[in-house]
């Protein structure tokens, strides 16, 4: 198994961004000395009651400056809103200023109000992520130049200044639940993964086909399946419950409007929930409807509350059901107070980590 620091970057009351950051650096320096194989941010948009973080490039780097073997990335960049040559630029810059500890995670974004800002479509999102694979694999080249003909880019006669320290590029990332995505990833040697919105009894089977197919592929090393949810641990289950179970239950607060008003906000969740009904999924739908009610995500075993053995124990019975051998865990949830936070954390890495460090669940 391996583990990850994961953080959407929440805005928090009381705190302005300046400080909001150096909080996240203490998170991801104190992951660093406890063997914290990851640490991955979101690239979110125009909501400053929700994600301070559009630039996850510069979080990794300013991440790096401040810890020594941890891996950093975005997870992921929204791919659509950025050119492709500019990414790619920053990209190979950002791995040689981490000297080759960065992870790169690429999206086609879900979020419509993202799009329109850019200038960027959204029907063809997904598409234009899948080319920018290729892109990518065509424009690191030690070659005098790169030609490079695709649907929604061309490029002739094209030099990079630089490649990335790791060759042919870092690792790649698509987080996906999606089978013609999965099978892509597959081919393409693409480390996946999901969050707790999709539950595990219905991803199991479209893992195990990814995995299949990754053999299929040729490929000889054994991919990343990644799950993240919010998590808190505390010394005992009575004081994480005290401490931690209405913070984490309300962890995902910021995927809604910022009302106060209860109707309001109901009445938007049965609109997201229903997108998630037409797509087939209705166990995701209900945990949309009861997305900020701590009781219904802890007694569905949605979030991760407890005591290090229980954490662990869950947390062992959840990657074998549910197909997955990475760990991306939410620690900075709802207005935990930083001195819970960093027990946390501590405690996660001092007391699970090392229980499931061996564990192999497929």
């Amino acid at each position: 198994m391996r583990f990850g620091h994961f953080s959407h970057v929440w805005g928090k009351s009381g705190m302005n961004a300046v400080q909001r950051y150096q909080q996240l650096w203490r998170e991801l320096q104190l992951c660093d000395e406890l063997g914290f194989d990851y640490g991955f941010c979101v690239e979110h948009h125009f909501r400053p009651d929700e994600s301070w973080m559009p630039a996850p490039n510069l979080y990794a780097v300013a991440a790096g400056s401040r810890t020594r073997r941890i891996r950093l990335g975005a997870m992921g960049h929204v791919v659509p809103l950025h050119h492709p040559i500019r990414l790619a630029e920053e990209i190979a810059v950002t791995d040689h200023m981490l000297e080759g500890r960065l992870e790169v995670a690429l999206v086609p974004g879900i979020v419509r109000d993202y799009f329109g800002p850019y200038g960027a479509d959204y029907a063809s999102r997904r598409d234009v992520t899948m080319e920018f694979v290729h892109f990518l694999k065509t424009c690191y080249t030690d070659s005098d130049h790169f030609d490079f003909a695709g649907r929604f880019h061309q490029f002739r006669n094209v030099k990079l200044a630089i490649n990335p320290i790791q060759c042919p590029h870092p690792p790649l990332w698509i987080e996906t639940r999606d089978p013609p995505t999965l099978s892509f990833c597959a081919e393409h040697g693409i480390n996946t993964g999901y969050f707790f919105l999709f539950d595990r009894p219905s991803a199991a089977p479209r893992y195990r086909s990814y995995l299949a197919q990754w053999r299929r592929a040729g490929w000889t090393h054994v991919p990343n399946i990644a799950y993240s949810t919010a998590i808190y641990v505390d010394e005992t289950d009575k004081k994480a419950l005290e401490r931690g179970l209405n913070h984490a239950g309300r962890a995902y607060r910021g995927f809604l409007p910022a009302t106060e008003d209860a109707a309001e906000l109901k009445r938007f969740q049965a609109e997201f929930a229903q997108l998630f009904e037409e797509r087939g999924e209705p166990r995701a739908a209900e945990t949309i409807r009861h997305l900020v009610d701590p009781e219904y995500l802890l007694a569905n075993d949605l979030i991760l509350v407890g005591s290090p053995d229980t954490v662990a124990s869950k947390l062992k019975d959840w990657a074998v059901e549910g197909v997955f051998n990475t760990f991306l865990g939410e620690f900075n949830v709802g207005d935990l107070p930083e001195e819970d936070l960093l027990r946390s954390i501590r405690l996660f890495g001092t007391e699970v980590l090392p229980r499931l460090r061996g564990l192999d669940p497929f």
